[in-house]
């Protein structure tokens, strides 16, 4: 849910700032000697590059999530695995046990 919240967020900020950024404009010059275009650009807007902080901060944001929850995922596999360890030698030892204690009932008689 926060995934998505993130994206929502980031996708309504970078929609807004890129609706309201002006067109760019692009000027065309011929010299009498020598046929030459020269092509100007706006520099990015202060909104433009708000958006474009805010969407990198909530990529980070998100990538920093899915981290967590990938350590989650393994702290609970790794958790789960040590468990089946501990009950696969308790069981072990329960056998050696009553293998023992065959052992000695057959011993007696």
């Amino acid at each position: 849910m926060n995934k998505l919240t993130a994206a929502l967020i980031a996708t309504l900020f970078a929609g807004t700032a890129f609706a309201q950024a002006p067109a760019t404009t692009s000027t065309t010059t011929t010299t009498p000697s020598a046929a030459s275009t020269t092509t100007t650009t706006a520099p990015a807007t202060r909104a433009e590059i708000k958006a474009d902080k805010t969407e990198a901060k909530a990529d980070r944001k998100v990538e920093k999530t899915e981290a967590k929850a990938d350590q989650k995922v393994e702290k609970a596999a790794a958790k789960a695995e040590k468990k089946v360890e501990k009950a696969e030698a308790k069981a072990e030892k329960k056998t050696d046990k009553a293998d023992m204690k065959a052992d000695a009932s057959a011993a007696k008689k």
